[in-house]
């Protein structure tokens, strides 16, 4: 077969998987001269027109001098340059290329060099960011000790501490690399350094400002996939011939298909919370927005051109045009990034980060107006839609059905009551935290408990039945070629130490249970209440702590560390007992927890109990609520230990038909010797 590389450069001998092991050895190869220029063009667009669009770059109400109002738009770029560059080679590194070949190797320097550019980037924005809000420019005297107060006394100072101290992280675990473990440590790291930056520009408390947060989070790491695994295919091109390249950009062309999703879902969420009407799209920030659309577009449209006609050809050793193709699309998405670095800083017309002037201090507090008086009715219909969960069901159902889709296309079943409870499980997921539920959960504790129960023990209750790692690891390829693919990582996440102790029963158990006191009794609660991120990790836990406990019990998939069903039984009868006692003394208490909150929003919202009455409510619905599932769980654990004991019996039975009962007439010999040794005695 014909290698794949431009005319004018030799072609490689080697593939991806047979090349040089090791990291250590490898060497950045010279980069075809199409998609050279490609990255030299996409990223002076993206610095030059982040630097010649921002408002920054022109109009400041004090003026910090040139450095601030020029260096701001440009290390703004940079910085999103390199943590897009981070995300997507790390990405690629993890879940595309062999483990130990050049070409994994290659992705990891790009993006060691990735990382210690994001962190620079990030220092040099810190500084300047306080010198554009402050007015002050970085050579006053006293520029060093008021930033000093800047990064600790306000959200923007601190995001951006984070987001530099995040960086140099994810720099130092990438330097240390050695492996596929390490260099999925280095990753999750660079992920956690999105979270400062999707709050960046989007502190505050008016409406739209979580949908804002979460969406930008979510585009950032979408535009990473894509631009960084971009990025890193280029330069990785020299390792990479023949098959292994045709493999290579098909896995990543699927990656990029879910990027361009994310990246259009994100962004066109995060305009609605900016943009109030049709007119708004005049402003500069509308003509920016409509711009960054176009780009956009027409990037996907490359893109679905690329993988529709020109993947395939690459198979045949056509890969000139392909390069070339691949070097337009850099240079879009370098404009693409400069003109949202200047997005980012021009004042949109609808701002999400002050509230109206006419909102209550409660309505300030919980970040949207107070709605009518809870009904059961309105628990369904009074949606607040949050952009997180609303991906993470929707993935979670296309993965799903389409696992079960390519179990049916070959020939095998899979039940349909599992497909079902599934679906229900995530609806049940979805309605917890969009629905009534969350909106009213912010305003009642007691409502906020209801979410609690049902998020821990309704939606588990449906998922684990639904057995989705028995139907990922039946509906994944496994890979031969070296590379780790989500089947490969999936069995490898079974098999560690920490899967095998969270799974145990006891310990489940225990951070089931336990974790109600730990969460409501410190400030943990009132972190969840006030803060976005702590919202959605108390959701995440939930539905976590709650999985892991159904599954230890009554869960089918394989990892379960499988207990005597006895021990299953006394395990969920002690939880049962801790939770009734956790109840009741919620119940007894005198003071309300997080009062400073609660009282707040009781104040203000004019309709329900005050806050202690509805506390005790609260409990009492977390008691009610709570045992049914229990039970449900108790009689599952019954049902699966009578199957088991059938199962055994009719596999004794299969092997006494097949030798004759062999073991029961060792058995009566054995008595026979005996009561022969007795009676010579």
């Amino acid at each position: 077969m014909t290698t794949a590389g431009p005319a004018a450069e030799p072609a490689p001998t080697r593939t991806a998987g047979s090349a040089g092991r090791s990291g250590g050895g490898a060497r950045m190869r010279r980069v075809p001269p199409a998609p050279a220029a490609g990255l030299a063009g996409g990223t002076a667009l993206a610095v030059v027109l982040g630097a010649l669009l921002s408002p920054r770059a022109t109009t400041l109400l004090a003026d910090p001098g040139a450095l601030v109002r020029w260096g701001l738009p440009v290390a703004e770029a940079l910085a999103d340059l390199g943590l897009a560059g981070a995300v997507g080679s790390l990405v690629l590194a993890v879940t595309v290329l062999p483990v130990g070949s050049r070409a994994a190797a290659v992705a990891t320097r790009v993006a060691l060099v990735a990382t210690a550019g994001w962190s620079l980037a990030s220092l040099a924005v810190l500084v300047l960011t306080y010198g554009a809000v402050s007015g002050t420019p970085p050579s006053d005297p006293a520029f060093g000790a008021e930033l000093g107060g800047f990064l600790t006394g306000f959200e923007v100072g601190q995001s951006l501490l984070a987001t530099v101290l995040l960086a140099a992280l994810a720099t130092a675990v990438v330097a240390g690399a050695t492996g596929p473990r390490s260099t999925l440590l280095a990753l999750v790291v660079v992920v956690a350094g999105v979270l400062p930056v999707a709050l960046l520009g989007h502190t505050g408390s008016a409406e739209g400002h979580e949908t804002a947060v979460t969406a930008m989070g979510l585009h950032l790491l979408g535009a990473g996939v894509w631009l960084g695994g971009l990025v890193t295919l280029v330069v990785a091109r020299g390792t990479l011939a023949g098959d292994a390249l045709v493999t290579v950009v098909r896995r990543w062309s699927d990656l990029a298909l879910a990027a361009v999703v994310l990246v259009a879902l994100s962004g066109v969420a995060n305009a609605t919370t900016r943009v109030a009407s049709l007119d708004d799209l005049a402003s500069r920030y509308g003509l920016l927005l409509v711009t960054k659309t176009v780009l956009v577009a027409g990037l996907v449209v490359a893109g679905w051109w690329h993988r529709r006609h020109l993947v395939p050809r690459l198979a045949e050793g056509r890969a000139r045009t392909f390069w070339r193709l691949v070097a337009g699309e850099v240079v879009v998405l370098g404009a693409t990034v400069g003109v949202a670095v200047a997005l980012a800083g021009t004042p949109p017309p609808v701002s999400d980060s002050e509230a109206p002037p006419q909102w209550s201090p409660a309505e300030v507090l919980v970040g949207f107006e107070v709605p009518p008086e809870q009904t059961p009715l309105r628990l369904l219909s009074q949606w607040r839609p949050d952009l997180l969960w609303v991906v993470v069901v929707a993935g979670l159902a296309v993965g799903y059905l389409a696992g079960v889709r390519r179990l049916h296309r070959r020939g095998d079943a899979w039940p349909l009551w599992r497909t079902l409870l599934w679906l229900a499980g995530l609806a049940v997921v979805l309605l917890v935290t969009s629905s009534g539920l969350s909106t009213y959960g912010r305003w009642l504790f007691s409502t906020h408990m209801l979410q609690h129960m049902t998020m821990s023990m309704v939606a588990p209750l449906l998922l684990v039945p639904a057995a989705p790692v028995t139907l990922a690891l039946r509906a994944l390829r496994p890979r031969g070629d070296g590379s780790r693919g989500a089947r490969e990582w999936l069995l490898w996440g079974l098999h560690t130490p920490v899967a095998r102790t969270l799974t145990h029963p006891v310990v489940a158990a225990a951070l089931f249970a336990g974790s109600l006191v730990v969460f409501y009794y410190s400030p943990l609660f009132g972190l969840a209440l006030r803060t976005h991120y702590g919202h959605e990790a108390m959701h995440v836990h939930f539905l976590l702590s709650g999985y892991l406990f159904v599954w230890s019990l009554v869960g089918t998939d394989p990892g379960v560390r499988r207990t005597p069903y006895p021990l299953r039984l006394l395990i969920l009868f002690a939880t049962i007992a801790f939770h009734a006692f956790f109840s009741v003394a919620l119940m007894d208490a005198t003071t309300v927890l997080q009062p400073d909150y609660w009282q707040t929003v009781a104040a203000d919202r004019g309709w329900g109990r005050d806050p202690l009455a509805d506390q005790r409510y609260g409990a009492a619905l977390a008691w009610g609520v709570g045992e049914v599932p229990t039970i449900l769980i108790a009689v599952l654990v019954a049902i699966r230990w009578v199957q088991d004991d059938d199962r055994e019996a009719r596999r004794r039975d299969r092997k006494a038909s097949r030798d004759d009962d062999a073991d029961l007439r060792a058995y009566n010999e054995m008595l026979a010797r005996l009561q022969e040794q007795d009676r010579r005695g």
